[in-house]
């Protein structure tokens, strides 16, 4: 008894075409079994091939039934109709549709890498198929290599790669001279006497001889079926059942890891083919991520640049003024903090250092040289609170400051105004009508706020007092904050701590960190603005890959059909493209990485006062948006290239 494998009652096929319906199939009713050699034949345009397409789940069919031993297709997902094409049919193109850029062998590895079998199995599978049908010495030829006849043997061994239960050969020696056609005809024939269903289309009658049952097609309509005598003698082996379809979905993760390596080494090579393409669609993200990296580099190396600045000027300081606060037109008359004042704030557990300043200006000499200055008073602690250096001498200590004693400590502009050219230790220098001696000489000191080009002497607080400006206020008091207390808090205490001495608030303070969060704030938005033009131009690139990609699936869609045809998911499709896109997005963010560091290089030449430092996280932060473009701009592409018809793929020239 023979097993019933395709069976169509009233399949019709009607294409539209504007507003007009063009009917190829009309109503066909047909039953093939298994074991059959069955030989389609008609005149072009007579819808044969449309009737194979159907037949191997490459179409549709627009009305009527099509059940494929005994479940009907019209209830089957596009997934479920992948494996079928994947596990149960083999297909045999005119063309041949081999991949251009693969060798024999992994042409003929396509639907076992789809069906999730092993990388050794199918490569084993491979050859021995290639070296069954002649083809031994050829498995690493690429299809250019072959001659035509050898591309339809490989085209024939990827149809057996799955098992290939029923063989569909559209115009299989349509494109081969006689002895090439005859090989083959003979590999079809050897094939079905080995158990497979062979369905041949073809146009020439001296071709449907070779087969036991010929089916005539004109017009769209089965005109004829006529059934040679030794048809009964048919074996009845093979294949398997179908059902449940379900089954062939092969869902184990070394499954899925090979679909996704396939999917990775296509979308690589066709990368590598177009190289220039590929360079240029990338030069997008490359410039907008550069910008984002380098902006934020920038900015990060502006804030160490600032912190680093306020460091010189004091370390976690806070400057005490007497007033109430910022603008009091009172403060010069504001006669309220007091040596005792520093003396009680020294013994606060707070406090690391603090130092009083009275501040009058003058007039310098020494020698022949002449210049107007600042005498600033300070204690022993300056130094310490400030974090000044010494770049000569000492500065004055405890000893000095009690005993009033007539010295002095220079900065940088006044050593070079008087000094240039000799040592300034030791020498006596004249502020108005006080002769000091020099005994140290500071660090230049680069301040962000401007002032470096004043003249200036320090001199202990006590000698300030006693001999130039006679008054026993301070203009202000810096306390250095102790390690482990927080700015903000030890503020606080400050304000509370001499309010209460003084009976009011008639003081205010203004912290150093007050002044880098306010830099750092403001630097910060000026990154993010600058931030935020470079993702426009990170956005702008993203579409640039999105119109290339579409370019893409339009070049490779005959590529796209031939997969689809040996049981290529829609999912694999979709996995391809997007992968694409997210490599040429991923290479272009590491790319632009690269010219940031390139661009700090250049920087670095020509800007020596600071530098950019890169964050790591900013990095991360890059190389995950150039990922997430590539998904997000790349995912219609790849949607549009998975929607494909396999059908309408490989008609595309």
């Amino acid at each position: 008894m023979r097993k019933l494998l395709l069976s169509l009652r009233g399949v019709k096929r009607i294409y539209t075409s504007g507003e007009q319906k063009i009917e190829v199939l009309h109503g066909i009713d047909l039953d093939i079994y298994q074991g059959e050699l069955v030989a389609i034949i008609g005149a072009s345009g007579s819808g044969k091939s449309t009737l194979m397409n159907i037949l191997g789940c490459l179409d549709k069919a627009s009305e009527g039934s099509y059940e494929i031993d005994g479940v009907s297709t019209s209830t089957l997902s596009s997934d479920q109709l992948a494996a079928l094409r994947r596990n149960y049919f083999g297909f045999i193109f005119q063309r041949y549709h081999l991949l251009t850029h693969l060798n024999a062998s992994s042409n003929v590895e396509i639907p076992a890498i789809y069906a999730g079998t092993s990388n050794s199995e199918r490569r084993e599978n491979a050859v021995k198929l290639l070296e069954r049908l002649g083809l031994g010495d050829k498995t690493g030829h690429l299809p250019s290599q072959l001659s035509g006849g050898q591309q339809q043997r490989v085209s024939i061994a990827r149809a057996l790669m799955n098992g290939g239960h029923v063989i569909l050969a559209d115009e299989p020696t349509g494109a081969l001279d006689t002895k090439s056609g005859k090989e083959v005809l003979g590999i079809l024939k050897e094939l079905n006497a080995a158990g497979h269903t062979v369905i041949l289309v073809t146009h020439d009658p001296s071709i449907a001889a070779h087969a036991n049952r010929v089916i005539e097609i004109r017009d769209g309509n089965v005109i004829s079926d006529v059934t040679k005598e030794d048809q009964e003698q048919l074996q009845d082996g093979q294949p398997e059942s179908i059902a449940p379809l379900d089954q062939n979905m092969i869902k184990s993760f070394g499954a899925l890891f090979m679909r996704f390596k396939e999917a990775f080494k296509m979308a690589w090579i066709a990368m590598v083919t177009h190289r220039m393409r590929t360079l240029l669609t990338m030069l997008g993200i490359i410039i907008g991520i550069m910008a984002v990296v380098s902006v934020v580099a920038l900015g990060n190396g502006a804030s160490q640049k600032v912190t680093n600045d306020i460091s010189s000027i004091g370390t976690n300081t806070i400057t005490i003024y007497p007033g109430k606060d910022w603008g009091d037109m009172r403060a010069n008359k504001i006669q309220t903090l007091k040596v005792n004042d520093l003396d009680a704030l020294k013994h606060q557990e707070y406090v690391d250092g603090v130092s009083p300043s009275i501040q009058q200006g003058g007039t310098f000499h020494y020698d022949s040289y002449e210049a107007s200055g600042r005498i600033t008073g300070v204690s022993e602690q300056f130094a310490k609170v400030k974090g000044l250096k010494l770049e000569s001498g000492r500065f004055f200590d405890e000893e000095h400051v009690k005993s009033i004693a007539q010295v002095a400590v220079l900065d940088q502009n006044t050593k070079e105004k008087f000094f240039p050219n000799e040592n300034p230790i030791g020498k006596v220098i004249l502020l108005g009508k006080l002769p000091c001696v020099v005994i140290g000489v500071l660090e230049k000191q680069d301040s962000p706020f401007g002032g470096q080009d004043n003249l200036e002497v320090y001199i202990p607080y006590t000698s300030a007092i006693a001999r130039i400006t006679g008054s026993r206020y301070l203009n202000s008091i810096v306390v250095k904050v102790r390690d482990g207390w927080s700015n903000a808090v030890a503020e606080q205490l400050i304000v509370n701590f001499l309010s209460i001495r003084h009976g009011a608030k008639d003081i205010f303070t203004n912290s150093s960190d007050t002044i880098l969060k306010t830099i750092q704030k403001t630097t910060g938005t000026m990154t993010l603005l600058v931030s935020c033009i470079a993702v426009i131009s990170l956005i702008v690139g993203g579409i640039g890959v999105m119109n290339i990609m579409l370019v893409s699936v339009t070049e490779r869609t005959k590529e796209i059909g031939i997969r689809m045809a040996v049981g290529a998911r829609k999912s694999d499709i979709l996995q391809q493209f997007l992968i694409e896109a997210i490599l040429v997005c991923l290479i272009g963010g590491f790319l632009g990485i690269a010219c940031s560091y390139g661009v700090s290089v250049i920087f670095s030449m020509f800007v020596q006062s600071m530098s950019m430092v890169f964050s790591p996280l900013s990095i991360v932060a890059a190389v995950t948006c150039s990922t997430l473009i590539g998904v997000v701009f790349g995912y219609l592409p790849a949607k549009n290239a998975a929607r494909l018809d396999p059908i309408d793929a490989l008609a595309r020239e």
